[in-house]
């Protein structure tokens, strides 16, 4: 619960970050353009900090840049959620072209626990897979529980 807690505030951060990106990049690019080249400089500075300190320590034997495209790759799923949010309401929500800000929170939000997940199983792992295959289904399994016993610990 602490680490969804921390991804949260990382989270919080990285909408700043990808805030900020948008507003100073829209003039120049264009919004679409804009908010596709904010999310990789929130992705960035999100993995930073959660491998800095959401998940201190797990992944360390990991190479910095290997695990960056690994987080990059794991959240592309909380990208689609992400971006298709933020799409969808700037072509429905009028409101959302004038604040930005207001689609991409709920973009943020839309990603979250995707994102979560994918980076606790993908990315910041304690201990490396033993096989691609392994990373694979660690990816798609789901944690047991007496109603879900899919996984034996």
């Amino acid at each position: 619960m602490a680490r969804l807690l921390k991804f949260g505030i990382v989270g919080s951060l990285g909408l700043v970050w990808d805030s900020a990106t948008v507003y100073a990049l829209r003039p120049l690019l264009g919004l679409t353009v804009a908010t596709l080249v904010a999310y990789f400089v929130a992705a960035t500075l999100n993995w930073a900090l959660n491998r800095l300190w959401t998940f201190k320590g797990a992944g360390a034997h990991d190479h910095p840049v290997l695990q960056w495209l690994r987080f990059l790759l794991a959240n592309s799923f909380g990208f689609l959620l992400n971006r298709g949010t933020v799409y969808t309401l700037f072509y429905t929500v009028p409101l959302c072209v004038t604040y930005p800000v207001l689609a991409l929170a709920a973009g943020s939000l839309a990603g979250l626990f995707a994102n979560f997940n994918l980076s606790q199983k993908m990315v910041f792992r304690e201990k490396p897979p033993a096989s691609v295959l392994e990373l694979a289904e660690d990816a798609v399994s789901f944690p047991s529980s007496p109603k879900n016993p899919t996984k034996t610990p």
